[in-house]
């Protein structure tokens, strides 16, 4: 029998502690635009978010958050006010959301600021946890300073089989 171990689980935080935090001390942020309906955003989370080694590195290397698209109440972050422009409304895009996925609306979507708070880049869809370790390793580790993503992932080997 195995001992019973710890499970690692991302420490995801909202948008507005983990732009406070990196303020304070500065770290790259992970976003997952997310809905409720979405079922490839579950899935995420069930399998490729709950993966042990996924979960280490994005706490490691990443503030997480947690930003539901369709959010209802207002973010305001260095005086910049974001709303849901019809927050009653059935499927009522956030303003913050569409801005950090430069308009396309698409879920999952995974947005990567780098320390400065500046966006780095948006991926889309829903990832196995083998391919997204090599895509959070790509942001983590600052390859994408360095290489192209395609000459990043033809020499990348991860820890997931």
């Amino acid at each position: 029998k195995k001992p019973a171990s710890k499970e690692v689980k991302v420490k995801w935080y909202s948008f507005e502690d983990a732009y406070k935090l990196n303020k304070k001390k500065p770290k790259k942020m992970f976003i997952d635009v997310f809905t409720e309906w979405c079922g490839w955003c579950k899935k995420m989370d069930a399998e490729t978010f709950a993966d042990p080694t996924i979960a280490k590195y994005m706490n490691e290397h990443f503030y997480c958050v947690k930003f539901d698209a369709e959010r209802k109440d207002t973010v305001v972050l260095d005086g910049q006010v974001f709303v849901n422009p019809n927050p009653t409304g059935k499927r009522s895009t956030h303003k913050l959301a569409i801005e950090l996925l430069r308009g396309k609306l698409s879920y999952p979507s995974y947005v990567f600021l780098n320390e400065k708070g500046q966006w780095l880049t948006v991926v889309a869809g829903y990832q196995k946890a083998r391919e997204f370790e090599g895509v959070i390793n790509y942001f983590g580790s600052d390859a994408y300073l360095k290489s192209t993503w395609e000459e990043y992932r033809a020499g990348f080997v991860g820890k997931i089989k």
